[in-house]
């Protein structure tokens, strides 16, 4: 590896002239003499051959070559102080990685915010997401794949609090058939139609079809199941967040059942290991629950 002819400091140097408008304002930001900040923008321009800077009465200019070199040093700088700032989390025990799995039913809007919100104050701690499906949440924790997760159950030996109710809605295409018959739905009149579901990404197999399975299409994910019920292959129950628009646009619509056409269901946020969580962890779990709050 070559030696760097430029230090950091004079690179530091370079950028203040620049930003505060001369080498006196430099100087009094960077707390250090005026003939220190000069000494060192003069012995980067003699280290790299070439003038960064100009002075025109009291007032130091940016040359050409020097607009160029500016731009790189701002992110050299900028990568410096990050890598400095992730030596100080690891020192204080800060996670390089939070592995989270998040049931698929949670509204997805909530995890972007939680992710920039996160993102916003921490740049160094990486963020492995993976969805999950029912008794897959349980089985990341069984695992050791998570760090944390967002389950529709506690499983055994877990502590958990309860994060977000979400809605499941039974819903069709505006001309399937169950609409068409102009009534209240019976049990009898969705046996004879095709239920949509989703099936368990955990080993346990949880059966989700609220019929029989006589007339059942089983899909691995909601955006597949929401795809096949919007193109009016089926009915099912689908998250209120996925669907509220196309409620209110008339792509969708509610199937009228006297009993059962909202599920509620209660999400919960599990700790793989309540008694050894990381400040990554529990600052993005603390994030997750007050976006949830705000919803």
């Amino acid at each position: 590896m070559n030696n760097l002819k430029v230090s950091l400091e004079q690179w530091r140097a370079f950028q203040a002239v620049v930003e505060y408008g001369g080498f006196a304002q430099a100087a009094e930001q960077l707390y250090r003499s005026q003939s220190t900040v000069s000494y060192a923008v003069h012995r980067l321009e003699t280290l790299l051959g070439i003038d960064v800077l100009t002075v025109k009465g009291r007032k130091a200019e940016l040359t050409e070559q020097g607009k160029i070199l500016l731009q790189r040093s701002r992110q050299l700088l900028n990568d410096a102080e990050s890598l400095e700032q992730l030596a100080g989390y690891l020192q204080q025990g800060w996670e390089a990685e939070v592995r989270v799995s998040v049931e698929a039913a949670f509204p997805t809007d909530l995890v972007m915010t939680a992710l920039q919100l996160f993102a916003n104050d921490n740049k160094t701690t990486r963020i492995r997401l993976n969805e999950v499906v029912l008794s897959g949440a349980e089985q990341a924790l069984l695992s050791g794949n998570s760090d944390l997760v967002i389950s529709p159950f506690i499983p055994q030996g877990f502590l958990a609090e309860e994060l977000l109710q979400v809605k499941f809605y039974a819903v069709a295409h505006p001309q399937h058939p169950l609409h068409l018959l102009g009534r209240e739905l019976t049990t009898a009149d969705l046996e004879r139609e095709t239920h949509i579901i989703v099936s368990d990404s955990g080993p346990k197999n949880i059966d989700s079809g609220w019929i029989s399975d006589a007339r059942r299409w089983t899909v691995t994910s909601l955006q597949t199941a929401h795809k096949l019920i919007n193109n009016g292959q089926g009915f099912g129950w689908l998250p209120e967040s996925d669907i509220c628009k196309q409620i209110d646009n008339g792509e969708l619509k509610l199937l009228p059942l006297k009993q059962g056409q909202c599920l509620p269901t209660i999400l919960y946020l599990v700790y793989a290991d309540i008694n050894h969580v990381g400040p990554a962890t529990r600052q993005f779990a603390d994030i997750l629950t007050q976006v949830c709050n705000d919803a």
